[in-house]
């Protein structure tokens, strides 16, 4: 098990910036794939952005894709993600989730311990 706490949620004007991080603790952090979800109000928790243990390969959903950038520091057992031009429609509950199957990034059923998740609202 790996345990997993995100922070650096708030409130920012649409076009702006955050960052979140996403500290690991328990199990050897490199040994997982990193995910970051999100759930908005009513809506099913989506796949945002997932990265290999190495960092070598990176997926977006498309509708974020050159506005993200998900990172990770191995040696500081952190994922990141950096989100810019920011708009309404990324208000949600974002949540990152760690992953020992094979990768597959948008498949939540295959990361098997999850955050408690960090609050983003981007006001319009």
């Amino acid at each position: 098990q790996v345990q997993l706490i995100e922070s650096g949620g708030g409130l920012v004007q649409a076009g702006g910036s955050l960052k979140l991080s996403c500290a690991a603790s328990g199990r050897t952090f490199s040994d997982y794939a990193m995910g970051w979800f999100r759930q908005a109000p009513g809506k099913e928790r989506e796949f945002v952005a997932g990265i290999s243990w190495n960092g070598g390969t990176i997926y977006y959903v498309r509708s974020v894709k050159g506005r993200f950038t998900i990172s990770r520091d191995n040696a500081k057992n952190t994922v990141y993600l950096q989100m810019n031009s920011l708009e309404p429609e990324d208000t949600a509950v974002y949540y990152c989730a760690a992953s020992r199957a094979r990768f597959t990034p948008s498949v939540q059923g295959s990361y098997d311990n999850w955050g408690q998740g960090t609050q983003v609202t981007v006001s319009s």
